[in-house]
């Protein structure tokens, strides 16, 4: 059986953790493919919130 890198895991939790204010345990206990989405939910959410920044700043 192959484990996810320890690194990799406490990338996403750190990542959520700071966006999302979640709890420890309470990431910990997503699975691995939620985590993935939550963190891509996340990251578009931050990508469209700058895009809406800049677009402002051009006006």
């Amino acid at each position: 059986m192959m484990r996810y890198p320890t690194e990799a895991l406490w990338q996403e939790i750190a990542f959520l953790a700071y966006h999302l204010h979640w709890r420890m345990d309470d990431l910990l206990d997503l699975e691995h493919m939620d985590r993935v989405r939550m963190v891509r939910a996340v990251v578009s959410l931050n990508d469209r919130a700058w895009q809406a920044v800049r677009e402002y700043g051009q006006q």
